[in-house]
């Protein structure tokens, strides 16, 4: 008996969860990251960018941070540097670490800051009435960054006129480095480039300049011709083109004593078309006027960046789901290499800055379920090898977050098309018991070169956490043609064979987990965004029975026009369907991959419910293919499907709104037709309506109406639980009739549900020693710091509350308050009315109290005594006055219980 009673208590624990172990969208969207830390040179500081969503203006905007490591122990000491509702970005410290410059989205963007880190405020240290870009330090006494010379005749002529030029070639103005000189701020041209200057990167003693020059407005379209590649010697003037015939290099990096630079460059079988590929590493040397490749001896290549130390590399290697660090000494005209050892966090770190002069490392470590840690490092390295040491963290974020539950995660394997080995990332359901099947969710990225890691990556497209508190679980699998694996697997869906292993992929990942009775069959959904859009609505296409559900936001559904209308389009296209659209496939006088893989054509066999979401200015997959997937699927008329239109969002959304509406549309259509416990949604109803006010109220009444709960036939306050493991809150103030429970003294059946007010410290001590006798819960009052909240939100919320500026009928000043307190004495009946008449004031999400910010003030417990917080029916809110003074007469109490 006693087994089953434990085994039946472990199920209860294992399925059920508290309201605010949930994961929501807001907490999704709302998460912060360290993004783009960059070291000072001295590497005594650190500064980085974090997002931070503005409700009001509906937006995200990035702040910058500080961190002072002269002293770091444990933890850094942080700063937040800016704080206005505008964006900055791109920080460059000064050459001694005093200053910062930065761009910002303030002044339309096109003003230069400089805030001196001893304090005081960001202050504009120059205007570009033509805007600028990718700011650097040139040496110790000037800026470097990318701009326009300034309007022409012809541009002045028409810029009132809003037409669109798609193109017009005579007039497309180049795009030039420029410098300003930090002393007297003036502007020299460094380059006469004929074109547009894209990217570029500046030795750290100011001598040599690296620069990317694209010659067509076409370029990013099809891919040619392809761009110049100029190494300055800025000691000299010179310039001399440089990597001719290497697929987009880029990512260079110079050496402190040179020498040379490092650079990255793909590797494809197109690179006409600027294919898909592998990025591998090269260097430079100037002495030889030549590059070599550095043999990584790692067949997928670079993931993300490399980092120098000295002559040295820090690699970052594409390892599939997995992070891989490895560090490259580069000895005479070779190099050899060392993993870096990193025991526990093997394959879970991906660093994001290096100081090659204090060795020091800033690197990012999380799982598929564990939230990122930003962690500060030395990297040691030996003879036979190499690792991080002394980790200390940098800053600590989501601190909230990381006490929510989240589900078990891991990295899976199986076969997928040409027998050949498939991994994805498994979240399992958070209420998950061996030998019970449970609904599948799988969860798509795009690209194709994208790659799903074992690292947290929830997002608004993507949200693992809640589907697996909803009882389901989630796949992410890396089909052929995703990216950080080899460049076979990566090219294997090129010309013409787009879809075809993918939807093996997927359904032999769908298969495995079956065999292992994990999944129920009959509850399949399926999602994704951008490519893993399209292979959604394949998916959906080719099986037609099988999938309960599908959201598809930003996919293809047409290729025929999607050559022509997206941005890369041609490049595209051509590198996986083997040509335009145009050319003569198997004796067709047109290519028929584009006909054969586009889902319009076979439309009428989609059965399952889709939910299609699209930016109207789209131009990564043009808008237009959301519409001609909505229509298809609304005229063919085999399955219900809805709509959403986001306007003025590009590919990826960018408003809070949007990125909410996208999650909660998504999640209520798959709540209707995979799970199938939507409940029915007056839409009628507000939620912080006056009657959604009564119904709740409507909760805590007992069947004679007093407010309260009977528990063990006495009544009791009603509290409302602030977060899991913490107190709850009292609803309301103790009443007459929950005070006079203990008492068992009359009162007036009229203001049952009044505050009882007038009671002194021993009177209320009584009662709340009584209340703990007869539940066993420990009652108290609020102390001082938690009194201090609540008169913060009592302050916030009395515009709606019973308070004199309510009786007041007008806004109440302080020059008419003791006139209109003398009113008062004319009144017969009590001001302090029965709890609930007001609206309800929000403490935190799904916490609601009444009666704060007026009815009866309310009594905390301070060291010294009893001391009041709140206001009365009979006290004057003052806006320009903190202090709350009321009588003990108007004064109650609210409970907390432990």
């Amino acid at each position: 008996m006693k087994v089953l009673l434990s085994l039946f208590l472990v199920l209860v624990c294992l399925t059920t969860f508290a309201q605010e172990d949930l994961w929501t969208p807001e907490e999704i969207i709302g998460t912060v990251y360290v993004n783009s830390p960059e070291f000072s040179r001295d590497g005594q500081k650190v500064v980085w960018m974090q997002r931070k969503g503005l409700e009001k203006e509906d937006k995200f905007v990035s702040h910058l941070y500080l961190a002072r490591l002269e002293t770091v122990m444990d933890t850094a000491k942080v700063v937040q540097l800016t704080r206005s509702e505008e964006s900055e970005s791109n920080p460059v410290f000064s050459a001694d670490g005093e200053s910062l410059y930065f761009s910002s989205t303030r002044e339309k963007g096109k003003s230069l800051w400089k805030l001196n880190l001893q304090g005081g405020e960001a202050e504009e240290l120059k205007k570009f009435e033509e805007g600028f870009s990718a700011l650097s330090r040139l040496g110790d006494s000037a800026l470097v960054f990318i701009g326009e010379e300034g309007k022409t005749l012809y541009d002045i002529t028409y810029e009132k006129d809003n037409t669109t030029i798609v193109e017009d070639t005579a007039h497309w103005n180049p795009r030039r480095l420029f410098t300003l000189e930090l002393k007297t701020k003036k502007i020299k041209r460094l380059t006469e480039n004929k074109y547009r200057i894209s990217s570029y990167a500046v030795s750290e003693d100011g001598n040599y300049l690296v620069y990317e020059e694209i010659t067509s407005p076409d370029y990013g379209t099809d891919g040619n011709p392809k761009p110049n590649y100029v190494l300055m010697n800025l000691k000299t003037g010179t310039s001399l083109p440089i990597l001719k015939g290497l697929q987009n290099p880029g990512g260079y990096s110079f050496t402190p004593n040179g020498e040379g630079f490092y650079f990255s460059a793909e590797t494809s079988s197109d690179p006409q078309w600027n294919g898909a590929g592998i990025r591998e590493l090269y260097f430079y040397e100037f002495a030889m006027s030549n590059y070599v490749k550095v043999p990584l001896g790692w067949e997928n290549g670079l993931s993300g960046e490399y980092y120098l130390n000295g002559s040295d590399v820090l690699a970052q290697l594409a390892n599939g789901p997995l992070q891989k660090l490895r560090y490259y000494q580069k000895e005479g005209k070779g190099w050899n290499w060392k993993d870096v050892e990193l025991g526990d966090l093997e394959g879970h770190v991906t660093v994001l800055a290096f100081n090659h002069r204090t060795d020091k490392v800033i690197y990012r470590h999380s799982t598929a379920t564990k939230l990122p840690v930003y962690l500060l490092a030395t990297l040691k390295v030996n003879r036979k090898s190499a690792a991080l040491e002394n980790p200390a963290t940098l800053t600590a974020l989501n601190n909230q977050l990381k006490k929510k539950p989240t589900a078990k995660s891991e990295i899976i394997y199986w076969k997928g098309a040409n027998d050949e080995e498939v991994n994805g990332i498994l979240y399992y359901p958070k209420n998950y018991v061996a030998n019970k099947a449970y609904p599948l969710i799988l969860s798509i990225h795009g690209g194709p070169t994208g790659v799903d890691q074992d690292e947290w990556s929830e997002r608004w497209s993507t949200y693992p956490q809640i589907f697996t508190d909803k009882g389901a679980f989630v796949l992410k699998p890396n089909y052929h043609g995703s990216g950080n694996h080899s460049l076979a697997f990566i090219e294997s869906i090129k010309n013409g064979k787009y879809y075809s292993l993918e939807e093996v992929d997927l359904y032999n990942g769908i298969q495995h987990l079956k065999n292992q009775g994990l999944i129920d069959m009959e509850k399949l959904g399926i999602m994704g965004w951008s490519n893993g859009a399209i292979l959604t609505t394949w998916m959906t296409l080719k099986y037609p029975d099988m999938f309960k559900v599908a959201a598809a936001g930003a996919g293809d559904i047409n290729w025929t026009s999607d050559y022509g209308t997206c941005r890369f389009g041609v490049t595209f296209d051509q590198s996986y369907f083997g040509g335009a659209p145009w050319d003569d496939t198997n004796g067709k006088h047109y290519n028929e991959w584009y006909i054969n893989y586009s889902p319009i054509f076979e439309i009428e066999k989609i059965k399952t419910p889709t939910i299609i979401f699209h930016g109207s200015e789209d131009r990564a997959v043009p808008r237009d293919q959301g519409w001609e997937y909505y229509r298809g699927l609304q005229q063919v008329g085999q399955a219900p499907v809805k709509f959403l239109w986001f306007p003025g969002q590009p590919h990826g959304l960018q408003k809070i709104t949007h990125q909410l509406r996208k999650m909660k549309e998504e999640l209520d259509w798959f709540d209707t037709y995979l799970f199938k416990d939507k409940k029915p949604e007056n839409e009628a109803f507000k939620k912080d309506s006056p009657l959604a006010a009564l119904l709740t109220m409507q909760t805590n009444l007992s069947e004679d109406g007093l407010i309260g709960n009977l528990q063990n036939g006495v009544l009791i306050p009603p509290t409302v639980s602030m977060g899991k493991d913490t107190i709850a809150i009292g609803t309301h103030e103790v009443t007459q009739a929950q005070y006079h429970a203990f008492t068992g003294n009359s009162f007036d059946r009229l203001y049952a549900n009044a505050p009882i007010t007038g009671l002194d410290k021993s009177e209320i001590n009584a009662y709340l020693s009584w209340l703990k006798e007869k539940t066993g819960a420990t009652y108290r009052l609020p102390n001082a710091k938690e009194a201090k909240a609540l008169h913060k939100k009592a302050r916030e919320a009395y515009k709606d509350q019973n308070n004199l500026n309510h009786w007041a009928g007008y806004e109440l000043t302080a020059l008419d308050v003791p006139d209109l307190q003398g009113k008062l004495q004319e009144i017969r009946t009590p001001l302090i009315r029965n709890s609930g008449l007001h609206p309800m004031v929000k403490l935190k999400k799904e916490v609601m109290v009444y009666d704060l910010g007026g009815n009866a003030a309310e009594y905390y417990q301070d060291l010294s005594g009893l001391k009041t917080y709140d206001y009365s029916a009979y006290d004057f809110v003052d806006p320009a006055a903190e202090e709350a003074i009321s009588s003990p007469g108007h004064t109650g109490f609210r409970v907390v219980k432990e």
